[in-house]
């Protein structure tokens, strides 16, 4: 026997019908009293929305047990939604150890958990059930989506127009902004228009096959070999030799038809996070700085997918070691990325800085991880600006954005 949520009651307080043979439900049921429309008391209800169709989908699986483990309960009633990776909508674990690494094995969103949809309609109210003996019914109001998606279908301005259709707030970059900051050749356009320093890079879209002699020249070696449209280092090729590049384009090919051959930049590797609040002021964080160290005596050649989630090998600096003029500098450099981007409620802006201290803009990061590792968090802890708090403060933001033009 389940408690579901089905109308509001005296009190503002949802009742719950007999739903019997769920177990999903029953676990998710037990204990909450949720309000039947949005914010009713102090609490505003937050769908946080992970997993997802696209190679990354275990480190979102991870970023989501995070922020289900630091959401304010006192001031939060969350409703935990999984996207499998066949893009089915189910309800989700709410419990962060089923979402977590353990000895090396990632984890997954379960596709056998109650089937949910959220509805581009904005009259619909809400997540309803697709199960056959309640579909169409509404489970849940939401106030606010936290999409804590990385990748295709997630970061890239996907859910962002399902979420302005269904005129449901949500956290993090609009439409536009996502779709740019996802595809790295249109992030460094839009990046090199405003003035700001980017790499060199070669774009092979679908059909062509491989580099000019003149574009091997102009690049030179090494080269990094990456899918467009992909993150968590998924896919990406070190080549030292041209004898390599043909192996190195298709893995990234496994991952995107469009692949990007970026001339390597020497430096440091060092990550700004970017925070807009409420009241529209857009802050930075302390520089923090990425170190290979390797493990067992072996250094990996760069910070890949292994390095950054299943390894230990790797070391960080928050605040990073740089002179003070050099450090704000990047922090106006990532302030100046987001906006290029029209970026809203948060970013990773990643850089490049050589030994003479000259920086150069690597990637937007419009959804950055928030794994127990993640260097977001990390820094804005050291910045002042606590899990919690961070996490408050942009879920407050998204609700003072609001859906459409603005």
């Amino acid at each position: 026997m389940v408690r579901l949520l089905t109308r509001a009651g005296r009190g503002g307080t949802a009742h719950c019908r007999q739903y019997p043979a769920n177990r999903a439900l029953n676990r998710f049921c037990a204990g909450h009293r949720l309000p039947s429309v949005g914010m009713t008391g102090n609490k505003t209800r937050v769908a946080v929305v992970f997993g997802g169709r696209s190679s990354e989908h275990a480190i979102s699986c991870v970023s989501a047990g995070s922020v289900l483990s630091y959401l304010d309960p006192d001031r939060f009633d969350v409703v935990p939604v999984g996207i499998t990776n066949h893009g089915a909508w189910v309800l989700g674990s709410g419990d962060p150890r089923e979402l977590a690494i353990a000895d090396r094995a990632l984890p997954a969103v379960d596709p056998s958990r109650t089937a949910l949809a959220l509805p581009g309609d904005p009259t619909r109210g809400g997540l309803v059930i697709l199960d056959p003996d309640r579909a169409g019914e509404v489970f849940s109001r939401v106030d606010v989506v936290f999409p804590v998606l990385h990748g295709p279908f997630g970061e890239d301005g996907t859910i962002q127009g399902l979420l302005e259709m269904a005129g449901v707030p949500y956290v993090g970059a609009g439409v536009l902004a996502s779709a740019a900051g996802m595809d790295k050749e249109f992030t460094k356009k839009l990046l090199a228009a405003d003035g700001l320093p980017v790499g060199d890079l070669v774009v092979l879209r679908p059909g062509t096959a491989t580099l000019t002699d003149q574009q091997r020249d102009r690049l030179g070696l090494p080269v990094f070999v990456k899918p467009a449209r992909a993150g968590s280092s998924v896919g990406i090729t070190r080549v030292t030799g041209w004898s390599g590049l043909d192996v190195a384009i298709a893995v990234a090919r496994e991952h995107d038809p469009k692949v990007l051959v970026e001339a390597a930049v020497p430096g440091r590797e060092i990550e700004v996070g970017v925070l807009e609040y409420p009241d529209g002021r857009v802050m930075a964080s302390v520089p923090a700085e990425i170190r290979l160290v390797g493990a067992g005596g072996v250094r990996p050649e760069f910070y890949d997918f292994e390095a950054k989630y299943l390894d230990d090998v790797c070391e960080f600096d928050i605040p990073a070691k740089l002179d003070d003029d050099v450090a704000e500098r990047l922090r106006e450099l990532a302030i100046a990325a987001f906006r290029a981007l029209d970026g809203q409620g948060l970013a990773r802006v990643d850089f490049f800085v050589g030994p003479d201290g000259e920086p150069t803009v690597n990637e937007v990061n419009t959804m950055p991880g928030f794994t127990p590792i993640s260097m977001y968090p990390r820094a804005w802890a050291v910045t002042g600006v606590d899990y919690p708090t961070l996490l408050t403060t942009l879920v407050e933001t998204a609700l003072a954005r609001g859906t459409g033009l603005r």
